[in-house]
């Protein structure tokens, strides 16, 4: 393992998980059994249910970790395997931009959620978001054979995504703070969101 490795599966993958369960917990309805698409290992969901013991969440993935903190079903990557409006809120946290075409999840997200879909990803809007981003990518997930598509949609594009599927957006948030300085002026800027989709 590089030394970049290091650093990022022991210091910022912890920061990170600890800052997007803060600006999440405040997304989610109260009561809420929500859907994590792509959840990887299950460490933010475990940490959002430890922070909000009011939900629930059930975890799907393409790749199943040895360890995971969650129960975690495997899906196809395409077809979300649960009936129309199974669970309050879908989310996708880093995961759209894995795939080949965003649209086909998000489709997926707006029939199985009955409340809202959350998201966390990015926007390749600015000087160098494109590199920047494929860079990130590369450090944070080619180590665990998660595909490297580098699908990034500027912010228009997944506002008229949204649209497109009837979501309206009640949250948009930028400036998450996932990185510690002086990383955060290259790596946080407007590189990342977190948004709340409801249906209108």
């Amino acid at each position: 393992m590089s030394l970049i490795d290091r650093v990022h599966g022991g210091y910022v993958h912890r920061r990170r998980v600890n800052a997007l369960s803060d600006h999440i917990v405040t997304l989610i309805p109260p009561g809420a059994h929500m859907l994590d698409v792509g959840c990887g290992d299950g460490s933010l969901a475990s940490l959002i249910m430890h922070r909000r013991p009011d939900i629930t969440v059930s975890g799907i993935d393409v790749l199943i970790r040895h360890q995971t903190s969650i129960p975690i079903a495997e899906f196809n990557g395409q077809e979300i395997p649960y009936d129309d409006a199974s669970f309050d809120v879908v989310m996708f946290v880093d995961v759209l931009h894995h795939t080949e075409d965003p649209m086909t999840l998000l489709r997926e997200a707006a029939r199985v959620a009955r409340q809202s879909v959350i998201i966390k990803d990015h926007t390749r809007d600015g000087l160098l978001a494109g590199p920047t981003l494929r860079f990130m990518d590369q450090v944070g997930n080619a180590r665990f054979g998660v595909a490297l598509t580098y699908n990034y949609w500027p912010k228009q594009k997944w506002q008229v995504a949204f649209e497109t599927l009837g979501l309206r957006t009640g949250v948009w948030k930028t400036n998450l703070g996932l990185y510690p300085r002086p990383a955060s002026w290259l790596f946080d800027r407007t590189l990342h969101f977190v948004a709340r989709l409801d249906f209108q």
